[in-house]
């Protein structure tokens, strides 16, 4: 189908909500006959992933389940995780590329982008070259200046008061 203009839209900031805004997109698309990649890095199956899986519109990949930063011996493991994210971040394009998605969602690609895993210039490349008519969400911490540029839509979630760490994250609630 491709969408006539396909833009770039970013969920971004410090606040909760910026994973599931873009879940709330792709049920949307989903439901008015779009075809939907949804790309989660950092996270195994989510709550929402689970529930897009069960989507028939909607494809669902984990490229990247952990972030190093949650593994022991972190800093070892940096420059090892960052060759894997790079042959991952390949394939993610391969299957946009071929599998022609009306949207597409790169959740936690900001994060990538921050802590280095991805080069900047890798994902607007891709912005830039992505297929035609084909919509792209990118979510998570730290929007650099060149992507905003980018973007046409900016929506930044504000965190104004959380309950964690007295509250851990909730099955169902938060994951």
């Amino acid at each position: 189908m491709g969408l006539k203009p396909a833009l770039v839209q970013v969920y971004t900031g410090d606040g909760k909500g910026k994973s599931t805004a873009a879940c709330g997109l792709a049920l949307r698309a989903a439901a008015h006959g779009l075809k939907v990649g949804f790309f989660q890095f950092f996270k195994p199956a989510t709550g929402e992933s689970l529930l897009l899986k069960s989507v028939n519109n909607i494809r669902v990949y984990h490229p990247v389940t952990r972030h190093p930063a949650f593994q022991h011996n972190a800093r070892r493991w940096k420059e090892q995780f960052q060759r894997n994210f790079l042959r991952q971040w390949k394939k993610v394009k391969r299957i946009i590329n071929t599998e022609r998605f009306d949207l597409v969602v790169l959740d936690e690609i900001l994060i990538a982008v921050r802590d280095g895993f991805l080069p900047e210039e890798q994902l607007l490349e891709f912005l830039e070259t992505r297929p035609a008519g084909c919509e792209v969400v990118l979510t998570g911490r730290k929007l650099s200046r060149s992507l905003a540029t980018r973007a046409a839509l900016i929506t930044e979630m504000k965190a104004k008061k959380h309950p964690f760490p007295a509250v851990k994250a909730r099955r169902g609630i938060e994951f």
